[in-house]
């Protein structure tokens, strides 16, 4: 576990910026010390790089909040296209650069101004705002959950972890055989009955995120057993036919 101040040291986010993440829900630490401490363990760190992430892709905090907390946030790809973007970006600080010794030698050529362009980052940015922001399945998401009591939502979550469960009794047999595959067919109605339409291409990218490690993993070991997750991802790409 580290202190707030330990965490502001590691990661250069102000303590006053960690306090108003907890304070709007971002952020929550791990625990608080019987004194009101805030305690991160790593999680909670691994959460911090994820919002670091996606502020540089320049989302407001609400966006941010409201993606992690999604059902169908893939780590993998948000890192996919933070990687694109950084990449990006270092290859137009390199030409400024460039631009910019050029001017010290040879001095300054009043009719080119492409360095300052930033017209394809600029693109890049904004698709990814929008296939991270409010998309059709997270406002059917957005809805459902509005109209759904918390009594209703414990339960729909149960049934959820129950077929999790009931994919760990069916470990013993090939990912291909029609019950598993059935099984499959039972998780992707689900979804769409409580969550939003789940089309193949969504169930595949959910079960690369099951599989993924972290939180969903190992909720999905825990209910039907070590290597559930990873199961059901092998059962998923050959349902979607992947």
């Amino acid at each position: 576990m580290m202190t707030v101040k330990e965490v502001s040291k590691l990661t250069g986010v102000s303590i006053r910026t960690l306090q108003y993440y907890d304070k709007i829900g971002l952020l929550k630490p791990a625990k608080y010390t019987e004194s009101g401490y805030r305690l991160y363990d790593e999680k909670a760190l691994e959460l911090l790089q994820q919002i670091l992430l996606f502020k540089e892709l320049e989302f407001p905090l609400k966006e941010i909040k409201e993606i992690l907390s999604g059902p169908d946030f893939d780590r993998n790809k948000a890192l996919e296209q933070q990687i694109t973007l950084l990449t990006m970006k270092k290859e137009h600080l390199e030409n400024l650069i460039l631009f910019a010794r050029g001017i010290q030698l040879i001095g300054v050529n009043t009719m080119d101004f492409s360095v300052f362009d930033t017209k394809k980052m600029d693109e890049y940015a904004r698709q990814a705002k929008e296939q991270w922001g409010k998309t059709a399945q997270f406002k059917e998401f957005e809805q459902k959950a509005k109209n759904r009591s918390k009594e209703e939502e414990h339960v729909a979550m149960e049934k959820c972890m129950q077929l999790f469960a009931d994919f760990g009794k069916l470990k013993d047999a090939r990912p291909e055989s029609a019950d598993v595959q059935s099984h499959v067919k039972k998780l992707q109605d689900f979804i769409t009955e409580y969550f939003y339409e789940c089309s193949d291409d969504i169930l595949f990218h959910l079960g690369r995120m099951y599989a993924g490690g972290g939180e969903f993993t190992a909720s999905i070991d825990r209910v039907g057993g070590e290597g559930t997750a990873e199961f059901v991802f092998e059962a998923i790409q050959i349902y979607c036919g992947k």
